[in-house]
């Protein structure tokens, strides 16, 4: 952990230009329209006012995770003018009036459905983040501005997960593990024991995944690691372990070597394969985080040893690169870093 937070210090003040260039950022645009009608269609900005910045909206919204998480967590290493930056471009964004604009798209119509479940866990894990902020006077009042949103994403968590009856095992936002893994730390009480559920459903009976197969083309999340790391959360340690001997049961020897080695990004510029230099750290991410959950031993050496095969490959794209990845990547960078 200490090189790892390290490595973050180093490079807080370069994450967090890169964010902030990124949320104020409203072109270029990845527009999600339902049409309903002939007709103009709303701007992006006028329907997401506090997150429009970063490409697409989730992106915009792991970007302010990122930068709450970096002021939380290495403030100290920002300069003073960037730092106050950072509160004012976060300030500019958070404010009551544009998380309840955020709110109102999200409680009807296509908002319902709109960015779920990816987009909507990274909501609750801003809400986390900012909830862990709480004795900071800034932190205090941008969790106060995105709590009516909050309270809606959690409302159509609510109503959708009883109605999924499969989970989504892709590599890509749609995602069920990983959408609920987002969701989990800032859920309610209610909304965590529906995410119990819903692994009890769809997961604890998962027996030898066939990992072998990863990744896809352009996925940029792990389902085999997005999987146990949320299995991770919701069982007690000797049941996960257990369970996980179970699920990858050559993890001890770092099988199969294609979920254990890092990825090949052939194109960051294409917006499709930059995805794998995301995977290569949202797998890294991932591994330290189970490696937590297991004990000791062969799987969860493993695991660490992988994680930073991983993200030697995965840092240098963070900044300094094409937007295709700089409009995201900080985030998976300061999870794993942070992990």
């Amino acid at each position: 952990m200490t090189g790892r937070l390290d490595l973050l210090h180093e490079n807080a003040a370069a994450y967090a230009r890169t964010a902030l260039a990124c949320i104020d950022r409203e072109y270029p645009h990845l527009p999600m329209i339902y049409a309903v009608e002939p007709g103009p269609y709303p701007q992006h900005r006028d329907q997401h006012p506090a997150f429009y910045g970063s490409l697409d909206w989730h992106s915009a919204v792991e970007m302010h995770w990122m930068l709450v998480r970096l002021l939380r967590l290495a403030g100290a290493s920002l300069p003073t003018g960037l730092a106050d930056e950072v509160r004012a471009g976060l300030g500019a964004h958070l404010t009551p009036s544009n998380l309840e604009r955020e709110a109102e798209f999200f409680a009807s119509g296509i908002g319902r459905t709109r960015e779920r479940p990816y987009g909507w866990g990274w909501l609750l894990t801003l809400t986390h983040e900012l909830s862990l902020w709480s004795g900071d006077p800034d932190g205090a009042a941008w969790a106060a501005a995105v709590r009516p949103l909050s309270d809606v994403l959690t409302a159509n968590l609510l109503a959708w997960l009883p109605a999924q009856t499969y989970p989504v095992r892709g590599g890509l936002h749609p995602n069920s593990a990983f959408g609920l893994l987002r969701s989990y730390d800032g859920a309610t009480a209610e909304l965590r024991d529906a995410i119990h559920d819903a692994v009890g459903r769809w997961y604890l009976d998962d027996t030898d995944y066939p990992a072998q197969y990863e990744p896809s083309g352009s996925d940029f999340l792990s389902p085999a690691l997005a999987e146990a790391e949320l299995v991770a959360r919701v069982l007690p340690g000797e049941d996960f372990a257990a369970w996980f001997g179970r699920f990858l049961p050559g993890a001890a020897s770092s099988s199969p070597s294609q979920l254990f080695e890092p990825v090949t990004v052939s194109d960051p510029s294409d917006g499709q394969l930059a995805h794998l230099a995301g995977l290569n750290l949202s797998r890294a991410w991932s591994m330290l985080a189970i490696a937590a959950a297991l004990p000791d031993g062969a799987p969860a050496a493993a695991l660490t040893a992988s994680a930073e095969r991983h993200a030697v490959p995965g840092l240098p794209y963070v900044v300094g690169g094409d937007y295709m990845v700089e409009h995201w990547l900080a985030a998976y960078a300061v999870g794993y870093l942070t992990a």
